[in-house]
C-alpha cells in the first residue's frame, strides 16, 4: 500500500518505488512536514523526526511553553501571522480583516485512483496506477474546509498534490494566496534550475547556488511566459545529467504562477509553487468551493536526466489524452515562412502537390486565410474564409488537399481580436480593458475577454462550424501577446483580481468542448511558439510549438532545455528556409533535419523553389523519419553533452526494450586542427551487440558507454554547424 497512516501518531507515509514523503499532525492539530527523500521503510512511529527545540528569540504558540514554535518547525501547509515568518502558503481575509487562519486536522480518507479535478487540467489515473489521500483540516473561525489531496503515482515514482477551499460558513471570504505545494528541506546545499529566456529563445537551463532568502521566477503576463517555464528543480552542487540528488517540481498550469525557494536564517528550504499571488484575489461566498491548479513534484537520484525521465513518462502517460495519445504524429508541411500572408488557393495545392511528392502526409495553412488578413493588423476574429483568396472556401481547399492524397491542417488565434474586424464593431465590449484607460496592443491585437462565457460560445461556435465542414484532421492553435490592462466589464469591482484566472479556465473550457466534439483532429498549442509550453497545454493538446526560432543552432539550446521537463513527443519540430528569418544564420538541410528529428517533425518553407537536389535530400529525410518517429514518440530520452556548457551538443534515444538507438551530435564551430573525440552513449544494454546502420560497425553496449564512439570515424569532414545522426540496431547473436 503506497500510503500508511499512523493512528496513534498522527502520521502519514506516501510512498513511490522510490520515495517516501511523511508528514504529521502537531500538537496545535495543524499538518507539520517530517521528510521527503529516498524511500525508507515504514513503522509505526517517525516522531523522532520532528524537531522540537526552545530557542529565547523565537515566539511559540502555546502560552507559557517555549517549545513549540511555527518559526523552527517544519510544516505542510504553512500560513503566516502565528510564529511562522516565512512565505506562507495560503492566505485568508474575513469580513472583519482578519488574516489569521487556524486550519486544524479533522480527517482524511484514501481512495483508489485519482479523482479528476474538472475544469483543471491534471494527470490522470486508473485505479491500479496510483491511490490518493485527501486531508481534512477545518478553521473553527471561518468555517471553512481546507482539502489537501495527495495522488501517489508509485510506479511512475510521483506524487501530485492540489488544495481546494470550501466556504462552510456563512459570511465570504477573500482568498488572496493559495499555493498549490509548500514543502520543507532541512537544508539549504541546493543549486536551484529553472527554464528561462524570452521569445525565440525559450527555456534556456540556468542554475544558481541557493542563498539565504528568497530566490523566485514567476508569471504576471496571464500566461506562463517564455521568460520562465513554471518549473524549478533543486539539485545537489555535485549532481550531473547522470547521477545525483535531484527534487523536481512542475506546474500544470496556463497563467499566472509563483515558483520559490525560501531559505530562511537557520537553512532551512522552503519550496512553493502555485497561482501567483500578485494581483490575485479571489472571493469565495458561503456554499462555494476553489481549487488550485496540481502540482508534479518528483525525485531522482540519477540526475537531471532521471528527473526528466519521470515527467517524460508521467506526461506521456498521464498527461496527454485522447486520440493521438499513443498514435504516430503526422510529417507536415506549414506554407508560414514560404509565403506568410502572400497566398491563394493555387499556390497553396502547389506547395501541397509538391510536399507530397516527397513524402508529406499533412499540409497546414496558417495565418491569413480568413476576414480581409492581409496584414496582421486586421481580422482576428472574424472567423470565415477569405473568398477572394479562396474562392471555393476552406471546404473546398482541405478536399483538394485530400484529393492530392494529404490530410489538411488549419491555423486559428482564437483568444485575440483586432480593432479593425466585424467582431470589434458588433462587441467592443468583449476586450479585456479597463474603462478610463488606454489599451496596450501586442502585433496589433487585443485580447478577447474569455472570463465571459458567451465570448467562449461565439468563439467556439465559429470553430465549430469550420470544423464540421470541411475535412480538418489538425488545428494550430496560436497565442500571440500577454495580457495588460486586466480587467472585465462583465465582473463587479471587488473581483477585478479574478479577471486572469477566470480567462485561463476560460481557454481551457474552449479546447475542452473542441477536443470533445473533434476527438480525432490532432491540436498542436502555439504562444508565439513556446510563450505557453506548459503541462496545462499538453491535457487538450498533445503538441506545441517549441519555439518560432527554427534556427537549428539556437533550437539545440530550446529543444534540450525542453527536454528537462517535457518529452520530445510534444516538441513541435521543423526544417525552415535560409538564412533563417530569424538570426540570419545558413545551416544545411541536413543540419536542419538532424536537429528537427527528435521532436514532431514537419516542414515551413516554400518547396515549390527548391532544387531537386534539395527535394531528393527532404524525401530521404522524410522516409528517415517515418521509418523511426516511432522510436522518437516513444523512447527514453539522453542527454550527453550540453549547448550550454560547450561547442558540442549530444543526446541519444533508446527503445525501450533497448534495442534501437538513434543518436545526435552537433558542433556548433569548427576548430583548427582539433583533436578526436568520442560519444559516450546512454542507456543501452551493456551484453548486447549494436550495428550502426549503413557501416559494418558493430559494438557491445558496454563499449558503447564506456569507451564510446570515435566521431571523426563517422564525421570526418568538420565545419561550423555540422552534425550527425546514426541509428544503431541490435545483433541478433
Amino acid at each position: 500500500m503506497p500510503i500508511h497512516y499512523n493512528q496513534t501518531a498522527q502520521e502519514f507515509h506516501l510512498q513511490t518505488g522510490q520515495t517516501s514523503y511523511i508528514f504529521t499532525v502537531l500538537k496545535n492539530n495543524q499538518l507539520g512536514h517530517l521528510y521527503y527523500g529516498k524511500k525508507i521503510r515504514h513503522r509505526d512511529d517517525f516522531s523522532r523526526m520532528l524537531l522540537i527545540d526552545s530557542r529565547s528569540n523565537t515566539t511559540s504558540v502555546f502560552e507559557g511553553e517555549l517549545e513549540f514554535s511555527l518559526e523552527l518547525i517544519k510544516q505542510e501547509y504553512p500560513s503566516y501571522g502565528t510564529t511562522d515568518f516565512r512565505d506562507p502558503a495560503f492566505q485568508i481575509t474575513q469580513e472583519n480583516g482578519s488574516r489569521i487562519s487556524g486550519f486544524e486536522y479533522h480527517n482524511h480518507k484514501v481512495v483508489k485512483g485519482k479523482p479528476l479535478i474538472h475544469p483543471m487540467p491534471a494527470a490522470y489515473a486508473e485505479e491500479e496506477d496510483a491511490v490518493t489521500l485527501e486531508v481534512i483540516l477545518r478553521d473553527p473561525v471561518t468555517h471553512v474546509e481546507l482539502i489537501l489531496s495527495y495522488s501517489v503515482f508509485e510506479q511512475e515514482n510521483v506524487i501530485t498534490r492540489h488544495v481546494r477551499f470550501i466556504n462552510r460558513g456563512d459570511e465570504s471570504i477573500c482568498i488572496n494566496r493559495a499555493m498549490s505545494l509548500s514543502v520543507d528541506f532541512p537544508d539549504a546545499d541546493y543549486e536551484m534550475v529553472q527554464l528561462s529566456g524570452s521569445w525565440a529563445r525559450e527555456r534556456h537551463v540556468e542554475a544558481r547556488q541557493l542563498r539565504t532568502g528568497v530566490q523566485s521566477i514567476s508569471s504576471a503576463r496571464g500566461i506562463s511566459g517564455a521568460q520562465h517555464n513554471p518549473f524549478l528543480a533543486l539539485k545537489r552542487p555535485e549532481t550531473t545529467e547522470q547521477q545525483g540528488e535531484v527534487y523536481g517540481f512542475s506546474f500544470v498550469y496556463s497563467g499566472n504562477f509563483l515558483a520559490q525557494a525560501e531559505v530562511d536564517h537557520y537553512d532551512v528550504t522552503r519550496v512553493i509553487m502555485g497561482l501567483n499571488p500578485f494581483d490575485f484575489r479571489w472571493v469565495l461566498e458561503s456554499g462555494e468551493e476553489f481549487q488550485t491548479p496540481e502540482v508534479v513534484m518528483v525525485r531522482s537520484d540519477d540526475g537531471l536526466n532521471g528527473m526528466s525521465q519521470i515527467f517524460h513518462r508521467l506526461f506521456q502517460n498521464h498527461l496527454v489524452r485522447g486520440f493521438w495519445k499513443d498514435k504516430e504524429r503526422p510529417v507536415l508541411m506549414n506554407n508560414w515562412e514560404g509565403t506568410y500572408f502572400d497566398f491563394n488557393e493555387e499556390k497553396i495545392l502547389q506547395m501541397a502537390e509538391a510536399a507530397k511528392k516527397v513524402g508529406v502526409e499533412l499540409f497546414v495553412l496558417d495565418d491569413g486565410w480568413f476576414g480581409k488578413r492581409d496584414d496582421d493588423t486586421t481580422s482576428l476574429g472574424d472567423w470565415f474564409v477569405d473568398k477572394e483568396k479562396l474562392p471555393n472556401g476552406i471546404t473546398g481547399l482541405a478536399e483538394k488537399v485530400n484529393d492530392l492524397g494529404l490530410d489538411f491542417g488549419l491555423w486559428f488565434e482564437p483568444e485575440m481580436i483586432s480593432k479593425i474586424s466585424r467582431l470589434y464593431d458588433e462587441h467592443p465590449d468583449w476586450l479585456l480593458q479597463v474603462p478610463d484607460r488606454r489599451l496596450s496592443h501586442g502585433r496589433h491585437q487585443f485580447i478577447l475577454d474569455f472570463s465571459r462565457r458567451e465570448v467562449v460560445d461565439y468563439i467556439f461556435s465559429m470553430m465549430a462550424e469550420i470544423l464540421r465542414e470541411a475535412p480538418i484532421t489538425y488545428v494550430k492553435w496560436d497565442m500571440n501577446r500577454a495580457m495588460t490592462e486586466i480587467g472585465s466589464l462583465a465582473l463587479p469591482h471587488d473581483r477585478q483580481q479574478e479577471t486572469a484566472h477566470r480567462y485561463v479556465m476560460g481557454v481551457y473550457d474552449l479546447y475542452d468542448r473542441l477536443t470533445s466534439e473533434f476527438p480525432r483532429v490532432l491540436f498542436e498549442s502555439c504562444a508565439s511558439g513556446g510563450c505557453r509550453f506548459d503541462p496545462g497545454m499538453l491535457y487538450y493538446a498533445p503538441q506545441t510549438w517549441t519555439s518560432d526560432n527554427t534556427d537549428a543552432v539556437e533550437r539545440l539550446k530550446i529543444q534540450y532545455g525542453t527536454s528537462m521537463v517535457y518529452p520530445l513527443s510534444t516538441m513541435g519540430a521543423h526544417v525552415s528556409e535560409v538564412p533563417n528569418h530569424q538570426v540570419n544564420r545558413v545551416t544545411s538541410l541536413k543540419t536542419r533535419a538532424n536537429v528537427a528529428y527528435f521532436g514532431m517533425f514537419g516542414y515551413e518553407l516554400d518547396i515549390t523553389t527548391m532544387t531537386q537536389e534539395e527535394l531528393d535530400c527532404i524525401s530521404s529525410q522524410v522516409a528517415f523519419y517515418k521509418e523511426n518517429r516511432g522510436l522518437v514518440q516513444r523512447g527514453t530520452f539522453y542527454r550527453i553533452e550540453s549547448p550550454f556548457e560547450g561547442n558540442v551538443t549530444s543526446w541519444n534515444i533508446v527503445s525501450k526494450d533497448q534495442a534501437e538507438v538513434l543518436v545526435g551530435r552537433y558542433l556548433t564551430l569548427a576548430r583548427a586542427n582539433d583533436g578526436y573525440h568520442r560519444l559516450k552513449l546512454k542507456g543501452l544494454d551493456e551484453t548486447r551487440l549494436y550495428r550502426i546502420e549503413g557501416y559494418r560497425d558493430a559494438f557491445y553496449g558496454d563499449e558503447l558507454m564506456n569507451a564510446g564512439l570515435l566521431v571523426e570515424n563517422y564525421l570526418p569532414v568538420q565545419g561550423d554547424f555540422e552534425s550527425l545522426v546514426l541509428k544503431l540496431i541490435q545483433v541478433k547473436e
